[in-house]
């Protein structure tokens, strides 16, 4: 009588997946953002760095080849961001997610406490700060933990995804929503309102790498259209999903729609400088019952736009000085 077969080793589950998308960059700028991520103290199984290609016109991996053995490269048609993130999701095997954009990079010694805090508190978020500086030595500070939906009635969400470590099963069926612009404005309010342990942090571990790309794309007029209607689509739809929440949660996502809300209408002004346009956008606004913005403590930003915009006279004149 034969013995059964051995089966195989199970393999460890890593304790982090880094989701890393690439367009058209230059090469370089992913190896040195791939090399953040090995600087780390994870060891092999405790990480996974996954390179999502989104159709890139020439492909990165040659360029890549004494890390074939650190990565998972995967090259998909080209689809945009929010695809690419969707199968870095599908495809990662960690407790927890990271994403990264390819020619961005950790900083190593920073984002380590915020790894310190993964390893010992088992939070559904730690949130940390996107930087323009490549390095920086400070003490980390958190607070925590709390509910996600607590965090929001307090405090700005900040959108980008990137500044987030998350565990993946706090997703469960949230995806980012294909063929649009800032999808991270409707896909963060949306994961912060899944957790119940979220760590706030003052680390700026990532460093974001400006190249300009936004200079040039605001005297693209399809762009600024483009940039528009989708954050006002974000906007709808989170209003609708409010319907939908408790009290709770409810009063979370309005502090969050009544900053996004602000965001549309200064950035109808600082893109188009039109006002004609501007009281369209407002009288759409208002029939929907989002203006006026209402009177709440929030930061001073928002109280001093609130004030301002109020008027026909105020818009006209931020129309005019608002750069």
């Amino acid at each position: 009588m034969q013995n059964p077969p051995t089966p195989p080793a199970e393999t460890k589950q890593p304790l982090i997946s880094f989701i890393i998308t690439y367009y058209n960059l230059p090469p370089q700028l992913l190896d040195a953002c791939i090399d953040s991520i090995l600087a780390l103290s994870l060891t092999p199984e405790e990480r996974e760095i996954i390179v999502i290609d989104d159709g890139s016109e020439e492909s990165p991996i040659e360029a890549l080849k004494e890390k074939w053995d650190d990565i998972l490269y995967i090259r998909q048609h080209n689809k945009g961001l929010s695809a690419a993130r969707n199968l870095g999701i599908e495809a990662c095997r960690g407790t927890f997610i990271q994403f990264v954009d390819g020619d961005d990079l950790l900083i190593s010694s920073i984002y380590e406490q915020c790894l310190d805090i993964v390893r010992q508190k088992d939070p559904d978020i730690v949130a940390f700060h996107l930087s323009d500086k490549e390095e920086h030595n400070m003490t980390v500070e958190y607070e925590g933990p709390m509910e996600g939906a607590e965090y929001m009635r307090h405090n700005n969400l900040r959108a980008s995804a990137c500044g987030y470590i998350f565990r993946k099963k706090t997703l469960v069926n949230l995806r980012f929503t294909s063929g649009i612009l800032h999808e991270d404005e409707e896909f963060t309010p949306e994961l912060f309102l899944r957790a119940e342990k979220v760590y706030s942090t003052n680390a700026k571990a990532y460093y974001y790498r400006d190249r300009g790309h936004s200079i040039t794309r605001k005297n693209d007029k399809e762009w600024v259209k483009k940039r528009l209607e989708d954050t006002k689509g974000v906007l709808y739809r989170l209003v609708e999903r409010t319907d939908t929440l408790p009290p709770a949660e409810r009063e979370a996502m309005q502090r969050r729609i009544d900053q996004l809300t602000m965001d549309y209408l200064y950035n109808v002004i600082t893109l188009t400088h039109n006002s004609s346009f501007l009281e369209e956008c407002v009288a759409e606004l208002t029939q929907k019952g989002l203006f006026p913005l209402p009177d709440r403590d929030y930061t001073q930003k928002y109280k001093w736009f609130r004030r301002v915009s109020k008027t026909r006279l105020g818009r006209r004149l931020m129309c005019m000085t608002l750069k």
